[in-house]
């Protein structure tokens, strides 16, 4: 089995595609909440796409090296796909912020996050043999409540502190 086509590859994959839209979504809806700056928004996504992708790569690296059953390939392919696959969706939100009008940018980051969701949540729903449409549901729920708390908490920040 090569080194992309691993089970750590494929951790890595499903890990930091997720982690890098629910947390980049989740920012972007609170900082334009918050702030209505795109010099904040476009900021965050930045800090994110680099920050965030090696603390969480950083987090795998060591619970998958936890495992001791895990071998040291398995570790490498989790850690650097991880990396790789949450700086390149992180990254990816930057795109409608530099083309289109602020509030614009913020709806079609979330309908993007949205649909990445949806076809992780289909593939490995599939790769289960569980119902799509059950695991899809689960986790667009889960990341709608990010995006309404994280909307919540820019607005709360800027109503006490702006």
């Amino acid at each position: 089995m090569g080194f992309f086509n691993s089970e750590g590859a494929r951790t890595g994959l499903f890990f930091g595609a997720t982690s890098g839209v629910i947390t980049t979504i989740g920012l972007i809806v609170g900082l334009n909440s918050g702030t209505r700056s795109i010099t904040a928004v476009l900021g965050g996504i930045l800090v994110i796409a680099v920050a965030d992708a090696m603390s969480d790569a950083l987090g795998i690296h060591l619970a998958e090296e936890a495992n001791p059953d895990t071998t040291h390939a398995h570790v490498w392919a989790a850690t650097i796909v991880t990396f790789i696959t949450k700086f390149v969706f992180s990254i990816s939100f930057a795109v409608p912020l530099l083309l289109l009008p602020l509030g614009t940018a913020v709806v079609a980051s979330v309908f993007w996050g949205m649909l990445v969701i949806v076809v992780l949540s289909y593939f490995l729903a599939k790769s289960q043999n569980e119902s799509p449409l059950a695991i899809i549901g689960e986790h667009l729920g889960i990341a709608a409540l990010v995006v309404v708390f994280s909307h919540y908490i820019g607005v709360w920040v800027a109503t006490h502190f702006g």
